[in-house]
């Protein structure tokens, strides 16, 4: 069984974040970009926890993005992935990245595909669903956990306080949760891989995307902070009632 791993790139959360062009273009200048963590920690770590116990033969992993981009996707490598793949393409909207990941995945033999349940920065979800569609296969979403059983997956989706087994045929698009595996450190033999890890570059097809961001804007600025004396609960009641307006 080969794997494929969907990775994508997002603003790290300590980035300052902003726009341009009267607020409808996010600003990149000077942001600090890191792999999805849902795709890295969970897809990724447990895609080579299953090679890594003989349940899978390879572990390659996708990015659709530019030269730039690079760096980020040879941490694959440096934490376990064989063989990396960039689609020469800048992401647009979900849609299209779908498009050029099934397109690619088509001429490929791959029969697990991996993505994270969502990225951090659109919180979308909606890659893994249309890339199981586009592609004709089974789609798991959201997994907690995964195991390789017979040829087949078994897994767990923790639905709230309920758990369900599932148990699907292969092929299959999975969207991994937290739970499925623990974020792993690249130590110091895989990062020297990494820097040396040929990247395949994949010339897609020009997609148009559905999706046009119209506006951007940051949340309201937070108020300044009332302390209210514990020995009054009875202002905190009031300002909730008459100020807040919540009770």
């Amino acid at each position: 069984m080969k794997i494929l791993v969907c990775l994508s790139k997002v603003p790290d959360t300590t980035s300052k974040i902003s726009f341009t062009d009267n607020n409808t273009r996010f600003n990149s200048q000077g942001v600090q970009y890191i792999l999805n963590p849902s795709d890295e920690w969970y897809a990724l770590v447990r895609a080579i926890e299953l090679k890594e116990a003989k349940l899978a033969e390879s572990v390659s992993a996708v990015m659709v993005g530019g030269a730039e981009d690079d760096a980020l996707l040879r941490k694959a490598v440096a934490i376990g992935a064989d063989t990396l793949y960039r689609i020469n393409a800048q992401p647009m909207d979900a849609y299209s990245v779908a498009r050029m990941l099934a397109d690619f995945i088509k001429t490929q033999d791959f029969q697990l595909v991996l993505t994270g349940r969502e990225t951090i920065d659109y919180n979308g979800g909606e890659v893994p669903a249309l890339l199981a569609e586009m592609l004709g296969w089974e789609l798991a979403s959201p997994v907690n956990k995964l195991d390789i059983v017979e040829g087949k997956a078994r897994m767990e989706s923790e639905l709230g306080a309920l758990t369900q087994v599932l148990e699907a045929d292969l092929p299959l698009v999975i969207s991994a949760a937290k739970g499925m595996a623990d974020q792993r450190i690249p130590n110091m033999w895989g990062i020297r891989n990494s820097r040396m890890a040929v990247i395949q570059v994949v010339e897609p097809q020009p997609v148009e995307p559905l999706v046009r961001f119209v506006n951007y804007e940051l949340p309201p600025a937070k108020g300044q902070v009332k302390m209210i004396p514990a020995d009054q609960p009875e202002l905190l009641v009031d300002l909730l009632h008459n100020e807040a307006k919540v009770i």
